[in-house]
């Protein structure tokens, strides 16, 4: 649901599928764009094990995250939710479902998701 200026109407939710090959693995990414806030989910089958939170702050460049859900030393999701606040200036929730966390694929994830950004603003 759109409004007229293509900007989603006051207490829409604008959702977004896409999905890539990353490496030998098929990742599936789900958008839910709120008119404040982002949450993106990343997994390969239909799981909630994690969940984090971030939010650029006026007093530090870097957004304050907090996990939510699942193992808080993970940081796939802290570094991939860092660059999205960063990125969108929302709060943004990421629920990352996958087992691999090596930081090569966390980059492949990330590049994936920036170029659905630029493909696809409004949907973010």
């Amino acid at each position: 649901m759109e409004a007229a200026g293509g900007g989603a109407a006051p207490g829409c939710i604008d959702l977004h599928d896409f999905s890539g090959q990353l490496g030998e693995q098929r990742v599936h990414f789900h958008a839910m764009r709120l008119q404040d806030s982002l949450f993106l989910w990343v997994g390969a089958v239909p799981a909630l094990s994690s969940l984090a939170v971030a939010m650029c702050s006026p007093r530090d460049s870097v957004p304050v995250s907090t996990s939510l859900l699942g193992d808080p030393s993970d940081t796939a999701s802290a570094l991939l939710f860092s660059v999205l606040a960063k990125k969108t200036k929302k709060q943004v929730f990421v629920s990352y479902n996958l087992p691999n966390t090596d930081s090569s694929f966390t980059l492949l994830i990330e590049n994936r998701i920036k170029e659905e950004m630029m493909a696809f603003p409004e949907k973010f």
